[in-house]
């Protein structure tokens, strides 16, 4: 089953282009979330990692909608490795299911974190 990630991080934004765009991709279900991306404790997202099965995918509109820290995005992966599913963003064309594109993702992870760093 593909599950849909849609997370706005204000409340002036909204989550429907994420959400049209998930289920176009075939998502049956959507979890929806207002949060930081750099912040681990989201309740959605844990909710859709906790039940995660082998064959499911996780898809997410846009890399940097799943979370801006490149940690936090390794952990999300291996949870989703564990689980027995794959990762799909369909912004990015990344989709985990082939292991030349893990390592795409680990690169393309570290752009989106270093892109939301403020700059000193």
């Amino acid at each position: 089953m593909k599950c849909g990630y849609a997370r706005i991080s204000t409340q002036d934004q909204n989550t429907q282009v994420q959400v049209a765009a998930l289920l176009s991709a075939g998502c049956k279900l959507v979890f929806e979330e207002q949060a930081s991306g750099g912040r681990w404790d989201r309740p959605e997202l844990h909710r859709l990692l906790e039940q995660l099965r082998p064959g499911d995918t996780v898809v997410v509109w846009k890399l940097d909608r799943l979370s801006r820290s490149l940690k936090d995005l390794l952990t999300i992966l291996e949870k989703t490795e564990i689980a027995g599913a794959t990762f799909l963003s369909l912004t990015e064309s990344i989709d985990t299911s082939a292991h030349a594109r893990r390592m795409m993702m680990q690169i393309v992870g570290s752009f989106a974190e270093s892109l939301s760093t403020p700059k000193r």
